[in-house]
Protein backbone atom coordinates (compact mmCIF):
# COMPACT_ATOMS: atom_id res chain seq x y z
CA UNK A 1 0.00 0.00 0.00
CA UNK A 2 1.42 3.31 -0.86
CA UNK A 3 2.13 6.08 1.73
CA UNK A 4 -0.35 8.56 2.28
CA UNK A 5 0.65 11.91 2.03
CA UNK A 6 -1.17 14.67 4.36
CA UNK A 7 -1.23 17.92 3.51
CA UNK A 8 0.54 19.78 6.38
CA UNK A 9 1.83 22.87 6.56
CA UNK A 10 5.14 23.98 8.21
CA UNK A 11 5.10 24.92 11.38
CA UNK A 12 5.55 28.51 11.40
CA UNK A 13 2.32 29.07 10.16
CA UNK A 14 2.71 28.17 6.48
CA UNK A 15 4.79 30.55 5.51
CA UNK A 16 4.60 29.60 2.07
CA UNK A 17 1.71 31.37 1.34
CA UNK A 18 1.08 34.52 0.12
CA UNK A 19 1.66 37.57 3.08
CA UNK A 20 3.56 34.76 4.73
CA UNK A 21 2.92 34.31 8.24
CA UNK A 22 0.24 32.99 10.74
CA UNK A 23 -2.04 36.12 9.82
CA UNK A 24 -1.81 35.06 6.92
CA UNK A 25 -2.84 31.63 7.18
CA UNK A 26 -5.64 32.36 9.95
CA UNK A 27 -7.17 34.82 7.22
CA UNK A 28 -7.30 32.16 4.74
CA UNK A 29 -9.10 29.67 7.26
CA UNK A 30 -11.58 32.24 7.84
CA UNK A 31 -12.19 32.96 4.38
CA UNK A 32 -12.46 29.45 3.18
CA UNK A 33 -11.91 26.89 5.25
CA UNK A 34 -7.96 26.33 4.22
CA UNK A 35 -5.38 23.52 5.50
CA UNK A 36 -3.90 25.13 8.97
CA UNK A 37 -2.39 23.40 11.39
CA UNK A 38 -4.82 22.20 13.90
CA UNK A 39 -5.47 22.51 17.48
CA UNK A 40 -7.80 20.34 19.67
CA UNK A 41 -11.02 22.63 20.48
CA UNK A 42 -11.65 20.42 23.16
CA UNK A 43 -8.51 19.88 24.59
CA UNK A 44 -7.98 16.05 22.87
CA UNK A 45 -5.99 15.37 19.23
CA UNK A 46 -7.58 14.79 16.32
CA UNK A 47 -10.25 16.13 14.46
CA UNK A 48 -12.38 18.02 17.13
CA UNK A 49 -12.12 21.23 14.93
CA UNK A 50 -10.61 23.54 17.26
CA UNK A 51 -8.13 26.50 16.51
CA UNK A 52 -5.88 29.09 18.73
CA UNK A 53 -6.64 32.79 17.37
CA UNK A 54 -3.06 33.42 16.88
CA UNK A 55 -1.16 35.72 19.18
CA UNK A 56 -1.65 38.62 17.34
CA UNK A 57 -5.79 39.05 16.70
CA UNK A 58 -5.37 37.80 20.85
CA UNK A 59 -3.49 40.56 21.80
CA UNK A 60 -6.11 42.83 19.41
CA UNK A 61 -8.60 41.45 21.46
CA UNK A 62 -7.00 41.73 25.02
CA UNK A 63 -6.57 45.52 24.26
CA UNK A 64 -9.78 46.23 23.43
CA UNK A 65 -11.57 44.50 26.38
CA UNK A 66 -8.84 46.90 28.92
CA UNK A 67 -10.73 49.97 27.28
CA UNK A 68 -14.27 48.69 27.23
CA UNK A 69 -14.25 46.51 30.62
CA UNK A 70 -12.42 49.16 33.10
CA UNK A 71 -12.66 46.43 35.80
CA UNK A 72 -10.26 44.14 34.49
CA UNK A 73 -8.19 47.18 33.48
CA UNK A 74 -8.01 47.93 37.47
CA UNK A 75 -8.01 44.52 38.72
CA UNK A 76 -5.60 41.79 38.83
CA UNK A 77 -5.23 39.69 36.07
CA UNK A 78 -3.55 36.31 36.27
CA UNK A 79 -3.27 33.73 33.35
CA UNK A 80 -4.38 30.15 34.11
CA UNK A 81 -4.20 26.95 32.70
CA UNK A 82 -6.95 24.75 33.91
CA UNK A 83 -10.36 25.96 36.00
CA UNK A 84 -8.35 24.28 38.95
CA UNK A 85 -6.18 27.64 39.97
CA UNK A 86 -6.23 28.35 44.12
CA UNK A 87 -4.71 31.67 45.67
CA UNK A 88 -3.97 31.98 49.40
CA UNK A 89 -4.46 35.21 51.46
CA UNK A 90 -2.48 35.44 54.81
CA UNK A 91 -5.22 36.86 57.37
CA UNK A 92 -2.71 38.22 60.24
CA UNK A 93 0.79 38.85 60.23
CA UNK A 94 2.64 37.30 62.39
CA UNK A 95 2.61 37.93 65.80
CA UNK A 96 5.60 39.49 67.76
CA UNK A 97 6.30 40.59 71.86
CA UNK A 98 8.11 42.17 73.66
CA UNK A 99 10.54 40.54 76.80
CA UNK A 100 13.43 41.21 78.98
CA UNK A 101 17.01 40.59 77.80
CA UNK A 102 17.49 37.46 79.73
CA UNK A 103 13.67 36.94 80.04
CA UNK A 104 11.85 33.74 78.05
CA UNK A 105 10.53 34.02 74.93
CA UNK A 106 7.14 32.54 74.77
CA UNK A 107 5.78 31.15 71.47
CA UNK A 108 3.65 33.31 69.11
CA UNK A 109 1.08 32.55 67.24
CA UNK A 110 1.44 31.13 63.43
CA UNK A 111 -0.56 33.34 60.51
CA UNK A 112 -3.77 31.74 59.37
CA UNK A 113 -4.39 31.32 55.40
CA UNK A 114 -7.47 31.41 53.48
CA UNK A 115 -7.79 29.77 50.05
CA UNK A 116 -9.02 31.69 47.20
CA UNK A 117 -11.12 29.86 44.40
CA UNK A 118 -12.15 32.19 41.60
CA UNK A 119 -15.80 30.79 39.96
CA UNK A 120 -14.94 29.89 36.06
CA UNK A 121 -17.11 29.80 33.21
CA UNK A 122 -17.12 29.38 29.44
CA UNK A 123 -17.10 33.54 28.29
CA UNK A 124 -18.11 32.81 24.46
CA UNK A 125 -18.96 34.82 20.87
CA UNK A 126 -20.84 33.26 18.07
CA UNK A 127 -20.67 36.64 15.11
CA UNK A 128 -21.59 35.33 11.80
CA UNK A 129 -20.33 36.87 8.49
CA UNK A 130 -21.88 35.43 4.61
CA UNK A 131 -19.33 34.09 2.58
CA UNK A 132 -20.20 36.45 0.02
CA UNK A 133 -18.97 38.56 2.49
CA UNK A 134 -15.12 36.98 3.40
CA UNK A 135 -14.84 36.65 -0.15
CA UNK A 136 -14.51 40.19 -0.74
CA UNK A 137 -10.82 41.35 -1.13
CA UNK A 138 -11.41 44.72 0.88
CA UNK A 139 -12.71 43.16 3.92
CA UNK A 140 -10.83 42.71 6.61
CA UNK A 141 -11.63 39.51 7.95
CA UNK A 142 -9.34 39.74 11.29
CA UNK A 143 -9.90 43.11 12.24
CA UNK A 144 -14.09 42.15 12.03
CA UNK A 145 -13.94 39.19 13.98
CA UNK A 146 -12.09 40.79 16.55
CA UNK A 147 -14.23 43.77 17.13
CA UNK A 148 -17.14 41.38 17.35
CA UNK A 149 -15.75 39.39 19.83
CA UNK A 150 -14.19 42.16 21.88
CA UNK A 151 -17.52 43.76 22.22
CA UNK A 152 -19.18 40.70 23.17
CA UNK A 153 -16.82 39.57 25.71
CA UNK A 154 -16.17 42.95 27.25
CA UNK A 155 -19.83 43.51 27.27
CA UNK A 156 -20.32 40.28 29.01
CA UNK A 157 -16.83 40.70 31.37
CA UNK A 158 -18.07 44.17 32.60
CA UNK A 159 -20.98 43.02 34.07
CA UNK A 160 -19.79 39.97 35.54
CA UNK A 161 -16.96 41.22 37.23
CA UNK A 162 -19.18 43.69 39.02
CA UNK A 163 -23.05 41.88 39.55
CA UNK A 164 -21.82 37.85 38.60
CA UNK A 165 -23.14 35.44 40.75
CA UNK A 166 -20.73 33.03 40.51
CA UNK A 167 -22.68 30.22 38.95
CA UNK A 168 -20.23 29.41 35.74
CA UNK A 169 -19.30 33.02 35.57
CA UNK A 170 -17.05 35.56 37.89
CA UNK A 171 -18.73 36.63 40.93
CA UNK A 172 -18.78 40.33 41.15
CA UNK A 173 -17.51 42.53 44.27
CA UNK A 174 -21.44 43.62 44.20
CA UNK A 175 -22.79 40.88 45.42
CA UNK A 176 -20.12 39.74 48.41
CA UNK A 177 -21.63 40.23 51.45
CA UNK A 178 -21.33 43.37 53.26
CA UNK A 179 -21.61 44.79 57.13
CA UNK A 180 -20.90 47.95 58.85
CA UNK A 181 -17.97 46.55 61.46
CA UNK A 182 -14.40 47.69 60.45
CA UNK A 183 -11.40 44.90 59.22
CA UNK A 184 -10.80 43.88 62.72
CA UNK A 185 -13.87 42.26 63.67
CA UNK A 186 -15.31 41.46 60.46
CA UNK A 187 -15.40 37.88 58.68
CA UNK A 188 -12.70 37.49 56.06
CA UNK A 189 -14.65 37.75 52.40
CA UNK A 190 -17.11 39.82 53.88
CA UNK A 191 -17.50 43.90 52.40
CA UNK A 192 -17.31 47.07 54.79
CA UNK A 193 -20.03 49.02 53.77
CA UNK A 194 -20.62 53.07 54.46
CA UNK A 195 -24.23 54.37 54.62
CA UNK A 196 -24.99 57.49 52.66
CA UNK A 197 -27.55 58.43 55.16
CA UNK A 198 -30.54 58.21 53.40
CA UNK A 199 -32.28 55.50 51.34
CA UNK A 200 -31.66 55.83 47.74
CA UNK A 201 -29.72 58.85 48.37
CA UNK A 202 -27.26 60.66 50.32
CA UNK A 203 -27.93 62.20 53.38
CA UNK A 204 -26.59 65.80 55.12
CA UNK A 205 -23.33 66.57 54.47
CA UNK A 206 -22.53 64.21 51.35
CA UNK A 207 -19.15 65.49 50.85
CA UNK A 208 -18.22 64.04 54.39
CA UNK A 209 -20.09 60.36 53.58
CA UNK A 210 -17.35 60.23 50.72
CA UNK A 211 -14.72 61.29 52.54
CA UNK A 212 -15.86 58.41 55.48
CA UNK A 213 -15.83 56.04 52.51
CA UNK A 214 -12.07 56.91 51.66
CA UNK A 215 -10.55 57.03 55.27
CA UNK A 216 -12.44 53.28 56.05
CA UNK A 217 -9.69 51.80 53.34
CA UNK A 218 -6.90 51.55 55.74
CA UNK A 219 -3.45 53.63 54.34
CA UNK A 220 -1.38 50.55 52.88
CA UNK A 221 -4.34 49.85 50.69
CA UNK A 222 -5.36 53.81 49.36
CA UNK A 223 -2.31 53.88 47.11
CA UNK A 224 -3.90 52.95 43.67
CA UNK A 225 -7.02 53.15 45.27
CA UNK A 226 -9.85 54.05 42.64
CA UNK A 227 -13.49 55.42 42.80
CA UNK A 228 -16.22 53.20 40.64
CA UNK A 229 -19.21 54.12 39.96
CA UNK A 230 -21.76 54.35 36.88
CA UNK A 231 -22.26 57.68 35.03
CA UNK A 232 -25.29 59.29 36.46
CA UNK A 233 -23.41 58.26 40.05
CA UNK A 234 -21.09 60.72 38.80
CA UNK A 235 -23.33 63.22 37.23
CA UNK A 236 -24.70 63.74 40.91
CA UNK A 237 -21.61 63.96 42.54
CA UNK A 238 -19.55 66.12 40.35
CA UNK A 239 -22.75 68.50 41.19
CA UNK A 240 -21.03 68.71 45.05
CA UNK A 241 -19.40 71.65 46.25
CA UNK A 242 -17.22 72.39 49.16
CA UNK A 243 -18.47 75.90 51.75
CA UNK A 244 -17.00 78.06 49.97
CA UNK A 245 -18.33 76.75 46.24
CA UNK A 246 -15.29 74.83 45.14
CA UNK A 247 -16.45 71.24 43.26
CA UNK A 248 -15.47 67.85 45.09
CA UNK A 249 -15.07 66.40 41.99
CA UNK A 250 -11.95 67.40 39.80
CA UNK A 251 -12.00 67.34 36.03
CA UNK A 252 -8.66 66.20 34.37
CA UNK A 253 -5.79 68.49 33.77
CA UNK A 254 -3.75 66.55 30.87
CA UNK A 255 -4.73 64.36 28.25
CA UNK A 256 -5.24 60.86 28.89
CA UNK A 257 -5.22 61.11 32.63
CA UNK A 258 -8.52 60.24 34.87
CA UNK A 259 -11.08 63.16 36.65
CA UNK A 260 -10.14 62.60 40.32
CA UNK A 261 -12.82 62.65 43.25
CA UNK A 262 -10.90 63.54 46.99
CA UNK A 263 -7.26 62.90 45.25
CA UNK A 264 -8.55 59.64 43.77
CA UNK A 265 -8.83 58.54 40.07
CA UNK A 266 -12.57 57.99 39.11
CA UNK A 267 -13.64 54.85 36.98
CA UNK A 268 -16.61 54.87 35.26
CA UNK A 269 -18.34 50.86 35.07
CA UNK A 270 -21.69 51.39 33.03
CA UNK A 271 -22.64 47.87 35.28
CA UNK A 272 -22.36 49.34 38.44
CA UNK A 273 -25.86 50.42 39.99
CA UNK A 274 -28.13 53.23 40.28
CA UNK A 275 -28.92 55.13 43.54
CA UNK A 276 -31.95 53.31 44.94
CA UNK A 277 -33.01 51.80 48.23
CA UNK A 278 -29.81 49.58 49.72
CA UNK A 279 -27.51 49.77 46.84
CA UNK A 280 -24.29 49.56 46.62
CA UNK A 281 -23.65 51.90 43.89
CA UNK A 282 -20.03 53.28 44.78
CA UNK A 283 -17.23 51.48 45.42
CA UNK A 284 -13.33 52.96 46.13
CA UNK A 285 -10.48 50.35 47.03
CA UNK A 286 -7.68 49.06 45.47
CA UNK A 287 -8.87 46.55 43.09
CA UNK A 288 -5.18 45.14 42.02
CA UNK A 289 -5.08 43.67 45.82
CA UNK A 290 -8.97 43.22 46.20
CA UNK A 291 -10.34 41.30 43.08
CA UNK A 292 -8.78 38.59 41.04
CA UNK A 293 -9.36 37.75 37.60
CA UNK A 294 -7.82 34.55 36.50
CA UNK A 295 -8.60 33.87 32.28
CA UNK A 296 -6.68 31.04 30.12
CA UNK A 297 -3.77 32.78 28.01
CA UNK A 298 -5.41 31.86 24.44
CA UNK A 299 -9.14 32.60 22.78
CA UNK A 300 -10.46 29.27 21.03
CA UNK A 301 -12.26 29.70 17.66
CA UNK A 302 -14.14 27.43 15.57
CA UNK A 303 -14.96 27.78 12.11
CA UNK A 304 -18.53 26.81 11.32
CA UNK A 305 -19.89 26.70 7.73
CA UNK A 306 -22.76 24.39 8.07
CA UNK A 307 -25.35 25.27 10.50
CA UNK A 308 -26.81 28.64 9.51
CA UNK A 309 -25.84 28.05 5.56
CA UNK A 310 -25.04 30.77 3.57
CA UNK A 311 -23.67 32.46 7.15
CA UNK A 312 -20.48 31.08 8.37
CA UNK A 313 -20.28 31.21 12.43
CA UNK A 314 -17.14 31.77 14.09
CA UNK A 315 -17.94 30.50 17.73
CA UNK A 316 -15.22 32.08 20.05
CA UNK A 317 -14.51 30.73 23.50
CA UNK A 318 -12.43 31.88 26.36
CA UNK A 319 -12.39 30.71 30.26
CA UNK A 320 -12.54 33.43 32.62
CA UNK A 321 -13.38 33.72 36.19
CA UNK A 322 -12.87 36.30 38.71
CA UNK A 323 -13.93 37.00 42.61
CA UNK A 324 -13.28 39.57 45.65
CA UNK A 325 -9.71 37.86 46.72
CA UNK A 326 -9.15 40.53 49.88
CA UNK A 327 -11.64 41.71 51.25
CA UNK A 328 -10.44 44.59 53.37
CA UNK A 329 -8.89 46.30 50.04
CA UNK A 330 -11.97 47.53 48.82
CA UNK A 331 -15.30 49.12 50.49
CA UNK A 332 -18.51 50.04 48.97
CA UNK A 333 -21.14 52.77 49.84
CA UNK A 334 -24.38 51.65 50.47
CA UNK A 335 -27.54 53.94 49.56
CA UNK A 336 -29.58 53.54 52.85
CA UNK A 337 -29.80 55.31 56.03
CA UNK A 338 -29.43 52.23 58.18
Amino acid sequence: MGEMMVARPVLDGASAMPGAGRDAAFGAFVRSGAVLEMKAFSGLTGDSGGYAVPKELDAVIDATLKAASPIRAIANVVQVGSAGYRKLVTTGGTPSGWAAETGDRSETATPSFVEIAPPMGELFANPSATQAMLDDAHFDVEDWLASEIAAEFAKAEGAAFVNGNGINRPKGFVQQPTAASGDAVRPFGTLQHILSGAAGDFGSNPQERLIDLVQSLRAPYRQGAVFVMNAATLARIRKFKTSDGAFVWQPSLAAGQPATLLGYPVVEAEDMPDMAANTLSIAFGNFKAGYLIAERAETAILRDPYTRKPFVSFYATKRVGGCVSNSEAIKVMKFAAS
